[in-house]
């Protein structure tokens, strides 16, 4: 369960910012979480909802995430294709000299606060 150490992170880096900032208030995060990242969103929310209760900047900030699309680049055939539905497989050339161009990361996108 990563999720935990990564709500730790983020509540640590957001108190950091509120204290750099001398912000009273952090209203809202938007997180940028790749689709095959490995996180478990109802799960992040929840944990969310437990630490941010604990840090006084962050203790009413809404946590709102969007959903990077995993994208494989391809070698091979130099295509990008779309990583859930077609796996490690190039589906264009059927080669399996790819790798993970976007979609495995989390990302704080942008911090709302009085």
């Amino acid at each position: 369960m990563h999720e935990m150490g990564i709500i730790l992170h983020l509540a640590r880096t957001l108190d950091e910012t509120a204290e750099r900032e001398r912000l009273e208030k952090i209203e809202a995060v938007t997180l940028q979480v790749g689709e095959v990242s490995g996180i478990m969103t109802d799960l992040f929310v929840d944990c969310w909802n437990y630490f941010r209760k604990k840090h006084p900047a962050l203790a009413e900030c809404e946590l709102k995430l969007e959903t990077v699309p995993a994208v494989t680049w391809c070698d091979c055939c130099k295509r990008t294709y779309e990583t859930v539905k077609y796996g490690r497989e190039c589906p264009y050339c059927h080669s399996q000299e790819t790798w993970l161009l976007k979609g495995n990361e989390c990302i704080i996108k942008e911090i709302l606060a009085e």
